[in-house]
């Protein structure tokens, strides 16, 4: 029995299957990405997305949709389906499929009275290609199919509209042609695995409208040039293949191709199975450099995200090289003490505080996991520079107090992981002394002091082991709220915030703390009760005024909620940290359930995958990029710490 599958009455319910999508990236930084049935909801859909760093280093959609039909007796069956302006689907070939499965590939199941027809979708794991094997099971009659491809070629944050400027020339290759839109852009190769006719009728459909865009506010309707379309006969128990590819590969390939790239897959055969799939996706090779994409379909680069979530992609694997490469790449774009939190190329942005104190802790992991004992000697003047950089001075404000704590900020700007803006401002500004900010201050002195007491570099010993041992004293009478047994969010001067927010969880996860463990049980009892939800931790507590129940509207009204209520669930694993660190063996059972609650979301938004976040509120709708790196990271991070330590009957709950 397959793991993941849907049935013809989940799939015809376009309300069930609209809301699904398939995603597909690889390390040369491309992806593919559709609705379970084929029809794109968004403008990052398409069937080959890659990077155009000759234009705008951004991602483009090339290759939009192929529709396929089935052809018997002159009578055409279009497979596709499309949404149109005015609500309109057309053609409705949803209504064929019966089937849809990962075995252990995305394989769909169409009927089309006595034919049988079966659609496998692959994505090349190093080239930008993308294989699709079409086989025809039964037929009664002889069959032909028509395929007719659907091209975009714009950034994909972008919309195409009809327009002159298109070349409308093509190019004969081997079972097909190459062609591209505009000049500057790379030829896009249509190629099957047997001969083919092909009929060049360009044309332009107008008015796709893609209703996950039109939901968040944007514009939602877009023109597609089609160059023409193949015919190709096709036999019962024949597989034809086609590639879409940026370059011409020999037909007689294809199969062996196709079969080589499915024996890569991790199997999608059980939950953490799709964590571990799921995890291969967000790490792309641009020549000699390894990055790490925070999440799809949006985001790029992110210092902060990179960090958090490099154990759990790549050290849990035993992958110590591509963290390694991963990390090297980080340092090289390092401005003084910041990481460049955003942005590419001559864009980047420097702008966070607790990205530069997760290297810390992303060093922290990959020594448990690899006991490398030349992390002083190959990263200690980075983070000697870290730290001195901060206590001296750093941009935003950031210096350390007398008492040895953090304080970072400046009017106008968000720093620290809660940085939505609106209208140039930020929803959450935090400026002063935050929590997790000076949990993760602390860790970094303490584990930096740690490496190099091993490595007898004395003068650093004394010269930080006095701050951090004020620390812990300052950190309790700053942050303790002892009325109501929790930790303030921020300070800044004789204000403190009450809000109850996720972020004092860190103060209990980390591996070094400044509380005692009484205080640290009143943080887990306080987050438990307020923030704890079975999708993760919300970034707000409902009692609070500003609390937003949902993650929805435009960008703005999206921007408001994000950190207002929102769950996340990268912050699970870090409640998870804290839970078993202070009750150890009994509180894997309690863990154990909440971790396996997350297993049916696999098939609630990105398939086989886990989203950036959740609503608030129940139902706990799925919301933001489908699938999110420190999302999957922190949960396959989970997985791990329960397997260490020996299972207990009884969850010990407060």
């Amino acid at each position: 029995m397959d793991y993941i599958k849907f049935d013809k009455s989940k799939l015809i319910n376009l309300e069930y299957s609209l809301t699904r999508e398939l995603l597909r990236s690889n390390r040369a930084g491309s992806y593919a990405s559709t609705t379970i049935i084929g029809c794109n909801t968004r403008k990052y859909h398409g069937l080959l997305v890659a990077p155009q760093p000759q234009l705008d280093g951004g991602m483009h959609v090339l290759l939009s949709m192929l529709d396929e039909s089935i052809i018997q007796h002159d009578h055409e069956f279009n497979l596709a389906i499309h949404k149109f302006k005015g609500e309109k689907f057309n053609p409705k070939g949803h209504k064929y499929v019966t089937d849809f499965d990962f075995d252990p590939n995305p394989i769909l199941t169409f009927r089309v009275g006595g034919v049988v027809l079966t659609k496998e979708m692959l994505f090349a794991g190093n080239s930008d290609s993308i294989i699709i094997k079409y086989t025809l099971v039964e037929a009664h009659s002889p069959t032909k199919m028509r395929f007719r491809p659907f091209l975009a070629y714009r950034n994909i944050h972008s919309l195409s509209k009809a327009n002159n400027d298109v070349e409308r020339k093509y190019d004969e290759i081997p079972n097909g042609i190459k062609i591209r839109m505009y000049l500057g852009y790379p030829h896009l190769h249509l190629q099957f695995s047997k001969e083919n006719e092909y009929v060049h009728a360009p044309d332009w459909y107008f008015d796709f409208d893609y209703m996950r865009e039109k939901a968040r506010g944007y514009e939602s309707l877009e023109d597609l040039y089609t160059p023409g379309y193949f015919e190709l006969p096709i036999n019962v128990g024949e597989s034809v293949y086609f590639m879409a590819s940026l370059e011409a590969e020999d037909p007689r390939t294809f199969a062996r191709m196709f079969s080589q790239e499915l024996k890569k897959r991790i199997i999608r055969d059980s939950f953490e199975n799709c964590l571990k799939n799921a995890a291969q996706q967000f790490i792309v090779k641009k020549g000699k450099k390894y990055e790490l994409i925070a999440g799809f379909h949006w985001f790029g680069r992110v210092a902060r995200d990179t960090f958090i979530s490099l154990p759990g992609l790549t050290l849990l694997q035993g992958d110590f090289k591509t963290f390694k490469a991963i990390l090297d790449a980080c340092l090289l774009e390092m401005k003084g003490p910041l990481f460049p939190n955003s942005g590419t190329g001559l864009k980047l942005e420097y702008n966070s505080v607790d990205a530069p104190l997760w290297f810390f802790w992303t060093l922290q992991q990959y020594v448990k996991y690899s006991d490398d004992k030349s992390v002083w000697k190959n990263y200690g003047e980075y983070m000697k520079l870290i730290l001195n950089s901060f206590r001296e001075g750093a941009p935003y404000n950031i210096h350390m107090l007398d008492n040895g704590l953090l304080y970072a900020g400046v009017n106008g700007s968000a720093i620290t992981w809660m940085d939505a803006i609106v209208d140039g401002k930020p929803v959450t500004p935090r400026i002063g002394l935050a929590v997790e900010v000076n949990a993760l201050w602390y860790n970094a002195i303490r584990f930096a002091i740690e490496l190099a007491e091993k490595a007898g570099e004395k003068d650093f010993v004394n010269d930080w082991q006095p701050i951090a041992d004020r620390i812990p004293a300052a950190f309790v009478d700053t942050f303790w709220f002892k009325e109501k047994n929790y930790l303030y969010d921020y300070v800044l001067g004789d204000f403190r915030d009450k809000s109850v927010r996720p972020n004092q969880i860190f103060a209990a996860s980390l591996p070094f703390s400044p509380l005692n463990d009484d205080q640290r049980k009143g943080i887990l009892d306080r987050v438990q009760s307020e923030l704890l939800t079975p999708r993760g931790l919300r970034t707000l507590a409902p009692k609070n005024p500003a609390y937003v129940p949902e993650y929805t509207g435009d960008q703005t009204a999206r921007n408001r909620a994000y950190h207002q209520g929102s769950v996340f669930p990268w912050l699970f694993g870090h409640f998870a940290e804290a839970w078993l660190r202070l009750y150890e063996q009994g509180g894997t059972a309690y863990i154990t359930k909440l971790y396996n609650g997350f297993e049916e979301v696999i098939t609630e938004h990105g398939i086989g995958t886990i989203s950036e976040l959740y609503d608030g509120d129940p139902p706990y709708r799925p919301s933001g990029a489908i699938s999110q790196a420190w999302s999957v990271s922190e949960l396959l991070r989970v997985s791990d710490m329960l397997k260490s330590m020996k299972p207990s009957k009884t969850p010990k709950t407060k």
